[in-house]
């Protein structure tokens, strides 16, 4: 315990953090126009608010936030599915904390369970074999969620229920995919962002090299980071050293955890269960091609969504009007821009899934911001 206590002191030093500042400082000041980086990952924006690195930098370099959070991005119409497919008899449906309370059209989760709906949130993904098994008179199914970092766990999952002959467990798969995402914001005309923060945990799994046709199609520099204040600050320095030096490379600060290749067998393992479907609608980012997986046509007796495929409506639902969730998470909008922020919409009255996930970006303002108190 000691010694974590140790290297937690050591990636917060104050002393460590001000040698960055001033190395950044000193290298940025011979940028030949902002340095606009987007962190493509929500444990980096709450670090970020957290430690108050954006009043550590100088004025030409920005942080704008990306799609980082697979709750902020679910849309409307999935958590509806959710929602009808609960309401079947016999159903006990699954997930994870922080999607019970992302609002769909017709409200939450939460609010579905509060009618009476057997709704129920995992902390392990794996209990539910155990719901399965003390259940076999119902139809339980999980409502998987996730980048490339949960996936893995749901593909061992689907293994487990194959290997127990669990036949009453069944899949609704959500899990996207990072570099389509990053695809879609540099593809918005208005984007100013010409550096990437990449995702830790994801590349853990999916491995560095994922992000490099990112970095050559667009001249981008991609640092995978830690989650620390000093991983933070040394991969900004290594963005900014890059971008003088004419280099769109991907780097790898978070070398303590992330490789170039990732986790080979993770990625077997997903693999065996799972393929990329054509395409996936992204709150926020619209339709977006090969951006995300399905179970593969041996598993369909799992699929939720082909076994009760004629129930789940498949048409677009959009947003609150008022809720700018859809901006922010393309990277067009900062939480405070919206004019609901920290009123109407808080996380304990959320309007958006920007408000709701513990990683999402306007709940990080809002929790280490002063909430309202910044408009």
């Amino acid at each position: 315990m000691l010694e974590l206590k140790s290297l937690y002191r050591v990636f917060r030093d104050p002393d460590t953090m001000a040698a960055l500042a001033a190395s950044i400082a000193k290298d940025a000041a011979h940028l030949s126009e902002p340095l606009n980086i987007m962190e493509v990952c929500g444990g980096h924006t709450h670090t970020i608010m957290k430690y108050g690195l954006p009043g550590l930098l100088p004025s030409n370099i920005r942080f704008i936030h990306g799609p980082g959070c697979p709750v902020c991005i679910m849309p409307k119409e999935r958590i509806d599915q959710a929602a009808i497919l609960a309401a079947q008899p016999g159903v006990i449906l699954l997930t994870l904390g922080d999607m019970m309370r992302v609002p769909g059209s017709h409200g939450s989760l939460a609010q579905q369970r509060a009618k009476g709906l057997d709704i129920r949130a995992l902390y392990d993904p794996l209990d539910a074999l155990a719901i399965a098994r003390d259940n076999p008179g119902k139809t339980v199914i999980y409502f998987a969620i996730g980048f490339e970092t949960s996936t893995p766990m749901t593909a061992v999952l689907l293994e487990q229920a194959e290997r127990l002959g669990l036949d009453n467990l069944l899949f609704h798969i959500n899990h996207v995919l990072v570099p389509p995402a990053m695809d879609a914001v540099m593809a918005e005309p208005a984007t100013k962002v010409n550096a990437f923060i990449g995702p830790a945990h994801v590349s853990v799994i999916a491995g560095a090299d994922i992000y490099r046709p990112a970095a050559d199609k667009y001249h981008t520099p991609v640092v995978v980071s830690g989650f620390e204040p000093v991983d933070l600050m040394e991969s900004i320095l290594r963005l900014v050293r890059q971008k003088n030096d004419g280099r769109s490379e991907v780097e790898i600060q978070y070398s303590r955890a992330v490789t170039a290749e990732g986790n080979r067998t993770a990625q077997a393992k997903v693999n065996q269960v799972m393929e990329v479907r054509d395409e996936f609608r992204w709150r926020g980012l619209g339709p977006i091609p090969k951006s995300a997986l399905k179970l593969r046509d041996e598993y369909q007796h799992r699929d939720a969504e082909r076994v009760y495929g004629e129930r789940l409506p498949i048409v677009q639902i959009d947003d609150h009007k008022a809720c700018q969730c859809g901006d922010i998470l393309r990277g067009l909008a900062d939480p405070t821009d919206c004019r609901v922020f920290g009123r109407g919409c808080t996380p304990q009255t959320p309007l958006g899934s920007c408000m709701v996930s513990s990683e999402g970006a306007c709940n990080a303002y809002y929790r280490y911001s002063g909430g309202p108190n910044v408009l």
